[in-house]
């Protein structure tokens, strides 16, 4: 008789998104250029705490290889009408039953609704791939735009505090 080990969870294997203007799919290495483009930016590097400034190439290069086991995945929102990159969604197992996603939108592509489009794209799948997880994200108080996103695909705060200094928890609703 045969055992088959039941398939741990990963972000191993997700899928190409298409939206209205965007293709969404998993960071891959020939992107670590237009990933250091995008990132290097200080409004980026001093908002996201994992992230060096100045990010660097090599910055990228490993950001995209640390996907590879499985638990972390950085996926690139890539506008339809030039190929440019124009935002980062990066999901991210925790635990036995939370998923965390974060995000960030270059400078160009800012304030233009693509960061709730491409966080938008990134949950439908999520929440179809992880339906017994609790979709999570952090969020510092100040960060107008990033709250108003947050709460407009749905997020709540918990009334937590979140595990990175400053930053609050938001639950998705209608989650597990």
């Amino acid at each position: 008789m045969l055992f088959r080990r039941a398939r741990s969870e990963s972000l191993l294997d997700l899928p190409r998104i298409e939206t209205e203007r965007l293709a969404i799919c998993p960071l891959e290495r020939a992107d670590a250029a237009a990933l250091h483009r995008l990132t290097d930016d200080p409004a980026i590097t001093g908002a996201i705490d994992f992230l060096p400034d100045p990010f660097t190439l090599a910055d990228a290069e490993g950001l995209i290889a640390g996907g590879r086991h499985g638990r972390d995945r950085f996926l690139g929102a890539w506008l339809h009408e030039d190929r440019t990159l124009a935002g980062i969604v990066g999901a991210h197992l925790r635990g036995e039953g939370a998923l965390e996603i974060g995000y960030w939108v270059g400078g160009a592509a800012r304030g233009r609704g693509f960061g709730t489009e491409a966080v938008g794209g990134v949950l439908g799948l999520l929440r179809t791939r992880f339906p017994r997880r609790a979709i999570l994200a952090e969020c510092r108080r100040g960060n107008v735009a990033s709250w108003g996103l947050l709460h407009k695909l749905g997020f709540r705060e918990t009334g937590s505090e979140g595990h990175r200094p400053g930053r609050r928890q938001l639950v998705l609703e209608g989650g597990a």
